[in-house]
């Protein structure tokens, strides 16, 4: 089993009491504090007769939860928000959590918005913060996208971003985003402690594709699948509907295909699903095409699930990176309709192709009841988290515990499909696809 040090960064000593009222005994009917000596195994794989521990208390995953004693005087804390990267459902619902925690749970008062992401802390650009209240989040959790804004980028100017921090006195601040935006809170954290100040920095894992390292499940997710269930039913009944109908949906996954993968689970209605880590061919007699020519023969239609960032070895090369560093992606689904219809008129097979993109009304959209639940929890557990003197601390889920987790762990690789994992083959029997499209 390999070893990660799952140790947490604190800016102090605990000392104060916590305004919480919660019960330090079991059997009281009476909700706990959590503890520092609260911790979960990462790796619960097991072998009979396998020597296991002892364990260390930095190979352990600490538990998330409220602390009896609390290093941050409530009177004295201003914390801030920030939402970064691209729209994710479920963000005004963290937003909503963290406000209304700090505000009733710890009586915190001066709450600031940061709008437009990193931006917002660079004074180029000169936006105004907005401060937040009960009041003003009121009524966010119902609907999509961010009460603050969002934008990509910015997160390499550093220094000034810390110069705005200490300027406007913050000293607890929540990133909400992906990898980009957790890369940034991690350099500010840094940056603060060569300075001698003290910030809490406190990740919440926003990213759409499920691909933050060591988090079993980023808040938006949930949403992502239910929603590109109806666009495959919709492309399903297109293709269905029509002598040699092909639909193809493209969801997002730039190098990850759990939105691919879990919504051909869902849906049962997928014929082919393409993401990044399983590598594929359009020609040959095992590959993509010949492969559909014989599906339409049996079955007179198709639909086909693609990640945006499978094959794209295959489209024509693009250049460049967007303002978050990301390699800009060719057009996945446009170029396999391009091709599928110029292979099936050389073979004089008449079809019929639809292809949906529903991407931005995806990403837009509100959450879903159990993505609403989860941001809740991991909204509280941030605000926990921070008025207990963590920092550099990524809010997550592992074995259906909600933890600390090192932002530099988070960021430390990517989460992916794996193509010799039960997901993976649990896709291929739900789809009935080859176990590789190429030859």
């Amino acid at each position: 089993m390999e070893q990660y040090d799952f140790s947490i960064p604190m800016l102090g000593v605990p000392h104060i009491t916590s305004p919480i009222v919660l019960s330090k005994k079991m059997d009281d009917n009476i909700a706990n504090f959590a503890t520092d000596d609260q911790f979960i195994l990462y790796d619960v794989t097991a072998k009979p007769d396998a020597a296991v521990g002892p364990y260390t208390k930095q190979n352990l995953v600490e538990v998330a939860g409220p602390r009896e004693k609390i290093f941050f005087d409530p009177a004295k804390v201003n914390a801030a928000l920030v939402t970064c990267g691209g729209l994710c459902p479920g963000l005004n619902d963290v937003i909503y959590s963290i406000v209304m925690n700090l505000w009733h749970r710890y009586g915190v008062r001066r709450i600031t918005g940061i709008q437009y992401g990193y931006r917002g802390l660079l004074p180029e650009f000169g936006i105004p913060t907005i401060e937040l209240t009960p009041k003003v989040v009121a009524e966010i959790h119902a609907v999509g996208g961010t009460l603050l804004g969002s934008s990509r980028g910015g997160g390499e100017k550093i220094p000034l971003m810390v110069d705005a921090i200490e300027q406007m006195n913050i000293n607890v601040l929540f990133a909400i985003g992906g990898d980009g935006t957790m890369r940034g809170a991690l350099a500010i954290s840094q940056e603060a402690k060569k300075r001698g100040t003290r910030i809490a920095v406190i990740g919440v894992p926003k990213t759409i594709d499920n691909d933050l390292a060591f988090c079993q499940r980023s808040f938006g997710f949930e949403t992502a699948v239910s929603l590109a269930v109806d666009a495959v039913e919709s492309a399903h009944v297109e293709a269905h509907d029509v002598m040699n109908g092909i639909g193809i949906v493209r969801v997002m996954g730039r190098e990850s295909g759990f939105i691919a993968a879990c919504t051909a689970l869902a849906s049962g209605d997928v014929n082919y699903v393409l993401i990044p880590e399983v590598p594929f061919e359009l020609d040959g007699d095992k590959g993509l095409l010949s492969s559909l020519k014989r599906r339409l023969e049996a079955r007179h239609h198709a639909v086909i699930l693609v990640a945006e960032g499978a094959g794209q070895e295959l489209v024509d090369e693009t250049k460049g990176t967007d303002a978050s560093g990301n390699k800009k992606l060719g057009d996945i689904g446009a170029y396999l309709r391009k091709r599928i219809e110029q292979y099936f008129d050389q073979i004089d097979i008449e079809i019929s192709v639809k292809y949906i993109d529903p991407s931005y009304m995806i990403r837009s959209a509100p959450a879903i009841t159990t993505d609403s639940i989860y941001c809740a929890r991991l909204g509280s557990n941030a605000v926990h988290a921070a008025m207990a003197g963590k920092t550099e601390v990524l809010i997550s889920l592992v074995n259906n515990n909600f933890v600390h987790l090192p932002i530099r762990l988070a960021v430390s690789k990517r989460n992916r499909v794996d193509p010799e994992s039960p997901l993976w083959r649990d896709v291929i029997d739900r789809t009935g696809q080859p176990l590789l499209l190429k030859s």
